[in-house]
């Protein structure tokens, strides 16, 4: 109901496209559910891949089989990996996912620096915790773990918690600014 398909589309065996989608010059493999809402363009879609509500596929975006990508999440020019995962409210751009990885809610790949436009690579079995910002030039390396609300500007070992937070501190005395 209320979908817009436009240019070339080849959808698989099995494809369900939810109410007022929008799939723009794109390939989508059997067997994968694109939930209502979702804009498509210039994108491959793997085998049993859930995408949406509400995600924005832009030109160059490429899901392997297995994946899953949610709700208000958008992916640019990037390829995700096989049983990754990025369920909601994050970007990925310019960006290589591999496989397995877990991508928390509120993450962004900060891939342009006003000029030019930086890949990150985030390589196999990776969790990158929520409201995480993973500064590119960047390789999160295999097995890692990125805690929650870091921002990462150097390459992370494999198989190793990589944390980047300022400490927590609270002041005693303090008031709230009141209304004059």
């Amino acid at each position: 109901m209320g979908c817009i398909f436009e240019g070339e589309v080849k959808l698989g065996n099995n494809v369900k496209v939810g109410a007022y989608s929008h799939v723009k010059d794109s390939n989508i493999l059997d067997n994968s559910n694109i939930k209502p809402y979702s804009h498509i363009d210039t994108s491959e879609i793997g085998m049993n891949n859930n995408i949406g509500p509400y995600a924005r596929l832009r030109p160059g975006a490429k899901t392997k089989n297995n994946v899953n990508i949610g709700n208000f999440v958008e992916i640019k020019n990037s390829i995700v990996g096989s049983g990754s995962k990025i369920n909601h409210l994050s970007y990925v751009g310019d960006s290589e996912v591999g496989e397995n990885v877990n991508i928390g809610a509120g993450c962004i790949t900060c891939n342009y620096d006003g000029v030019n436009k930086h890949k990150t690579i985030i390589e196999d079995d990776v969790f990158i915790g929520s409201n995480s910002q993973l500064v590119a030039p960047l390789t999160i390396s295999a097995g890692s773990t990125i805690g929650a609300g870091s921002t990462i500007t150097k390459d992370t070992p494999a198989n190793q918690l990589s944390l980047a937070r300022s400490k927590q501190t609270s002041i005693p005395s303090w008031e709230r600014p009141k209304k004059k």
